[in-house]
C-alpha cells in the first residue's frame, strides 16, 4: 500500500512544473532546431543549392523571412508587458522605429561620397541646403556607439516616459491611449524636414555596413542569421523571466495589482523596467530591421504599425511567448500574400482576423494547439 502511495506520489510530482526550469528537454530540442535551421538550413538552401533548384531558397525570401523575426522580436516584447504584465502598449512602434532611425543614420554616413551629390553630407541635407551636421549626428559614423545608442535611446525614452506614467498610476486604457498619442507625436516630429531625419522619405539608399558592400547574398543571409539567433537569445530570456521571482511579481501585477500591493510590493519597479526593457528589445529590431529592408521613414511610427503589433500578439496568444512568435509569422506571412494576390482585400482580413480571434479564440493559435493536443491525447 505504501508503494502505491509512493509511486501516486512520484507521479503527481511529475505533473507539477519544476520552478526556475527554463526549458523541458522538448523544448532544448526546439531551440537546437530553430538554431541549425537558422544558421545552416537557410544559408545552405540560398548560397549553396543552385538557383533553379526546388530546394533554393531566394534572396527575397530570406529576407522576408529575417524582416518577419524582426516583427516578431517586437512581438515578444509586447508579450512581456501584456501577456505577463498587463500593460497594453499601442506606442511601441515608436520604440522599433528610433532603433531603426539610429541604425540609418550611420549606414547613411557609411555612404560617404558615393551619393548623388558626391557629398560627405547625406543627400537630404546637400538638397535641403544644409552645411554641416546637426548636433545629434556627431556619433553616427561609430558602429559601436550606434549598438549603444541602438539600446540607450528607446530605453531612457521609455524610462522617462514610464516612470511618471506608473507613478501617477495610469493603467488601462487611459495608458494604451497615451502611448499611442506618443507615437503619433513621435511621427509628426520625424515628418518635418529641419529635425534632421529626412523628413516623410526617411532613409535610404544604403550601400555598405561596416566597409562591406550590402546588397550581397551573403551579406543578406549574415543579417538573416543574426535576426535569428538575436530572436532566440530573446525567447530565452522571456522565459528566464516569466519563470523567475520577478515574472511572477509581474503576473501578480497583471491578474491583481492592489493585492499586490497590500502584500508590501511596489509594483512600480517592475512595470518600469520590464516596460524597459520590452522597449529595448523593440529598438534592437528595428535596427536589424533596417539594413534588411533598405528604408526607414515615419511611417513605422504610425498609430497602425504599432496597433499591429497587437494583433500579432493576440493571434498567436498572449502570456505564452511563443504564440506572439508564431502571430507574427503567420500575420504577416498572410499579408505578403494578401498584398501580391489580392491586395485590396488585406485590411478586410487583418480587422476579420482580429475580430474573430477575439471572439472564438482568445487564447490564439497556441490556445487552439493545446487544445488539439489534450484532444488527442485525451483518444489516445
Amino acid at each position: 500500500m505504501s508503494a502505491v502511495v509512493h509511486a501516486d506520489a512520484a507521479s503527481a510530482a511529475e505533473l507539477v512544473p519544476r520552478r526556475g526550469l527554463l526549458l523541458g528537454p522538448k523544448g532544448w530540442a526546439a531551440v537546437l532546431s530553430a538554431v541549425l535551421t537558422v544558421v545552416l538550413v537557410v544559408p545552405v538552401l540560398n548560397l549553396v543549392v543552385p538557383a533553379h533548384s526546388v530546394w533554393h531558397l531566394s534572396d527575397y525570401h530570406v529576407s522576408l523571412f529575417g524582416k518577419i523575426m524582426c516583427y516578431a522580436i517586437c512581438a515578444l516584447a509586447m508579450d512581456l508587458i501584456w501577456g505577463y504584465t498587463g500593460i497594453l502598449s499601442l506606442g511601441h512602434g515608436l520604440f522599433f522605429a528610433l532603433g531603426g532611425y539610429v541604425m540609418g543614420m550611420y549606414l547613411m554616413r557609411q555612404i560617404g561620397t558615393e551619393g548623388h551629390y558626391k557629398s560627405e553630407l547625406p543627400d537630404f541635407m546637400v538638397f535641403l541646403d544644409w552645411k554641416e551636421l546637426p548636433w545629434h549626428w556627431g556619433l553616427s559614423d561609430s558602429f559601436l556607439a550606434t549598438v549603444v545608442l541602438v539600446v540607450a535611446v528607446p530605453g531612457l525614452l521609455a524610462f522617462v516616459f514610464g516612470y511618471f506614467a506608473f507613478r501617477s498610476r495610469i493603467k488601462g486604457v487611459y495608458f494604451s491611449i497615451i502611448t499611442q498619442a506618443m507615437t503619433f507625436a513621435a511621427m509628426l516630429l520625424f515628418f518635418r524636414n529641419e529635425t534632421g531625419f529626412g523628413g516623410n522619405n526617411g532613409f535610404t539608399d544604403f550601400k555598405r555596413i561596416l566597409g562591406m558592400p550590402m546588397a550581397t547574398s551573403g551579406m543578406r543571409v549574415t543579417l538573416f542569421m543574426l535576426t535569428g539567433l538575436t530572436l532566440i537569445g530573446f525567447y530565452l530570456l522571456g522565459r528566464w523571466i516569466v519563470n523567475s521571482k520577478y515574472g511572477r511579481v509581474l503576473q501578480a501585477v497583471r491578474d491583481a495589482e492592489s493585492r499586490l500591493m497590500f502584500t508590501g510590493y511596489d509594483p512600480l519597479g517592475y512595470k518600469l523596467s520590464i516596460w524597459t526593457l520590452s522597449a529595448m528589445m523593440c529598438g534592437v529590431a528595428g535596427a536589424l530591421y533596417v539594413p534588411q529592408v533598405g528604408i526607414i521613414n515615419p511611417s513605422e511610427m504610425s498609430p497602425a504599425a504599432s496597433i499591429e503589433m497587437a494583433i500579432w500578439t493576440a493571434v498567436g496568444g498572449r502570456a505564452s511567448l511563443i504564440g506572439p512568435i508564431l502571430g507574427a509569422f503567420f500575420v504577416n506571412g498572410a499579408k505578403s500574400w494578401f498584398t501580391v494576390v489580392v491586395p485590396e482585400f488585406w485590411l478586410y482580413f487583418l480587422g476579420a482576423l482580429f475580430i474573430g480571434v477575439t471572439l472564438f479564440l482568445p487564447q490564439g493559435i497556441v490556445g487552439l494547439l493545446r487544445r488539439r493536443g489534450r484532444h488527442s491525447e485525451a483518444r489516445a
